[in-house]
């Protein structure tokens, strides 16, 4: 045990003498001269940024492009109605933020009276009842049956007027 002891010893002494022995840093001492000998820099200012100017987007009310415009059949003599118009005073509910193409129809339920339909669409599936509304036009449900759900949306006439439109949001057949 004394033998390794010493052994560890003379070891342990020469490795520390080859870790400070060579303190000759003279190229290293020389470099760092040279880099601090040389001219500082200068660093660009920050660009000026224009302030933020925010965007309100007017058009949301209007009908969507990607929807097909409501046909007024002139030879009929349907025209809007000053009297048929839209609530504007009436709080939105949810699911009006969205088209009403982007609903269909998975069923219905019903207790103590009341019935409800159920309609999936909008990230999920919604229980919706009469009178409730939906669909970007200002839909309003207006019956609920075991197979269809009835609606009624109000549609600008194109003469300042508006029209009551009539879906009907089928019950999706499983398959």
């Amino acid at each position: 045990m004394k033998a390794f002891r010493l052994v560890f010893v003379s070891l342990l002494a020469v490795v520390l003498y080859g870790c400070g022995a060579g303190s000759d840093f003279a190229d290293l001492q020389s470099y760092m001269d040279e880099v601090r000998a040389r001219p500082k820099g200068s660093i660009e200012p920050l660009p000026k940024f224009q302030p933020y100017e925010a965007f309100t987007y007017s058009a949301a009310a209007l009908r969507s492009p990607f929807q097909p415009p409501v046909k007024v059949d002139l030879n009929s003599g349907r025209k809007g109605s000053k009297d048929v118009k839209p609530d504007e005073a009436r709080v939105r509910q949810f699911l009006e933020g969205f088209n009403i193409e982007t609903f269909e129809m998975v069923g219905t339920l019903a207790n103590d009276g009341s019935k409800f339909g159920l309609i999936k669409g909008a990230g999920g599936v919604h229980r919706v009842k009469a009178g409730d509304y939906l669909g970007r036009n200002h839909g309003r449900i207006i019956s609920i049956d075991e197979s269809k759900i009835d609606v009624v949306e109000i549609v600008p006439d194109g003469e300042g007027g508006w029209l009551e439109r009539p879906r009907t949001l089928m019950l999706k057949e499983r398959s």
